[in-house]
């Protein structure tokens, strides 16, 4: 009888997605696989929605399970549609009882772990419960994770709370210096007694106090070197709060998998007419927070033009939109845009198949908002990138990419909210015709070769990914 694994994913396409790799990387090892779900009860998340439905429709070996809804749903966003945090971990929090429900009466024989969310750290209350081992997933690379763990002392020698540290240059072992602004949204307006100051402090208290048995983290240990054997060192000096991790990355799609949807997009046809690295192709995240301003939309378009370098182009509407889902490009674009531009570039409304457009011959560098999963499928692709961070982690991510990783260049302007013309031309001519450019694709290259390998047999991610079944072997037969 097979063993069985049951994952509790996020609410959000960024953490479901790297999870439902990481189950069939258990299926391909020999488990049975649940992946207890959230009835989403957001209802605008289109996005999120439509890729739950599509991945349980593609994945036939393991079994999906919604949790029935409870009464009196928490706000999860505010009123102008921004994520709240707290409203967020009270919904979790007042599913506990329904996973704990459903995980008693179905698996009386047991289960050999239950694999939650990072934001669902109170689910592990459930794994105690029933005495099964529990694990975090956290879905971003190893430097978020250095940083959560870092937070409370931070704030301790400081004295400020985080949001008012603003941009306070921060040192984080393994990390080169960067402002504290740029680990996570901060707002100065939020108090230490706010809400959101007491939500984020919690579950990063939370990380360390109930997770014991481990971490599973989205990286590869060669592509975050320093700060991953930064981590390994103080654990073996016995760290104080340090739990175990697994670097299990990169978990990512792959190019021509048919799980996201299945027909074949329109704009790859385009792609197939285009010479060998050729076209940059800009796309900025699957959440309604990656829309521009109709001004920043004809910044980059006029930018584009100028440059005169062939472009694939995802545009969705700004938020404040009659209609975001459906938005007209002649309005949004400089006039005659489309028409000029029509040998040589393409735009596509609202979403394309990034993960094939990147590995298409015809791409030959990606402009990103720096969400970790995009990080990993343009290095997985070994496409250069040009960084423009929009919120949360991504200040963070930009600053590994540029820095630490060498594998991008800073698309200038995007803190005072608006990248100029001037500089989208600049910036796509310097990597598509530089020597510069030339040495960022060499990095960038280098780091495929080595995510390649994590995977293999003798890769360091399957080597995490081992022990940390054997970790759940033995602590849940202990």
């Amino acid at each position: 009888m097979k063993k069985t694994m049951v994952l509790y994913p996020g609410l959000s396409v960024s953490h479901f997605l790297p999870m439902m790799k990481l189950a069939d990387e258990l299926v391909e090892h020999g488990y049975a696989v649940t992946v207890a779900l959230i009835d989403d009860p957001l209802q605008k998340q289109i996005a999120f929605t439509a890729t739950v439905d599509r991945v349980i429709s593609s994945k036939p070996s393991i079994c999906f399970h919604r949790l029935p809804r409870v009464d009196h749903l928490p706000a999860v966003t505010t009123n102008d549609g921004e994520f709240y945090l707290p409203g967020y971990l009270d919904l979790v929090r007042r599913h506990n009882e329904p996973l704990h429900g459903f995980l008693s009466s179905h698996f009386r024989g047991g289960i050999q772990a239950l694999v939650v969310d990072m934001m669902s750290v109170e689910a592990l209350d459930i794994a105690e419960r029933l005495k099964v081992p529990g694990y975090l997933f956290h879905p971003s690379n190893a430097s978020l994770f250095a940083f959560f763990l870092q937070i409370p002392s931070i704030c301790a020698e400081s004295k400020r709370s985080f949001s008012e540290l603003g941009d306070t240059p921060l040192e984080i072992p393994g990390l080169p210096p960067m402002p504290a602004s740029h680990f996570i949204d901060n707002r100065p307006e939020e108090p230490p007694e706010s809400e959101v100051y007491k939500a984020v402090m919690d579950l990063v208290r939370r990380y360390t106090n109930k997770c014991s048995n481990g971490f599973l983290v989205n990286t590869v240990d060669s592509l975050e070197a320093r700060v991953v054997n930064t981590l390994r060192h103080a654990r073996r000096q016995g760290g104080r709060a340090l739990p175990p991790f697994y670097c299990v990355g990169p978990l990512v799609n792959k190019a021509g998998e048919r799980g996201e949807r299945p027909e074949r997009h329109e704009c790859l046809a385009w792609l197939d007419r285009q010479p060998d690295r050729t076209v940059v192709f800009l796309c900025f995240g699957s959440t309604g927070i990656g829309n521009h301003s109709t001004e920043q939309l004809r910044e980059i378009a006029v930018g584009l033009e100028k440059s005169g370098h062939r472009f694939l182009w995802v545009v969705r509407a700004p938020v404040v939109s009659d209609d975001p889902d459906r938005p007209d490009l002649d309005a949004l674009l400089p006039a005659g845009f489309l028409e000029r531009t029509s040998g040589q570039g393409a735009v596509v409304k609202q979403w394309a198949p990034q993960v094939d457009v990147l590995h298409h011959r015809a791409t030959g560098a990606f402009v990103t908002h720096c969400g970790w999963n995009s990080v990993l499928e343009g290095i997985t692709a070994g496409v250069p990138m040009l960084c423009w961070p929009l919120h949360s982690e991504q200040k963070m991510n930009k600053v590994l990419m540029v820095e630490e990783m060498g594998i991008a260049v800073e698309m200038v302007g995007w803190q005072q909210g608006l990248v100029t013309a001037e500089e989208v031309e600049a910036k796509v001519r310097l990597v598509m015709e530089s020597e510069a450019g030339v040495e960022l694709r060499a990095r960038v290259t280098a780091h495929k070769e080595a995510a390649a390998v994590a995977w293999t047999d003798v890769g360091s991610s399957r080597a995490a990914f081992t022990e940390f079944l054997s970790n759940a072997d033995s602590r849940q037969t202990s």
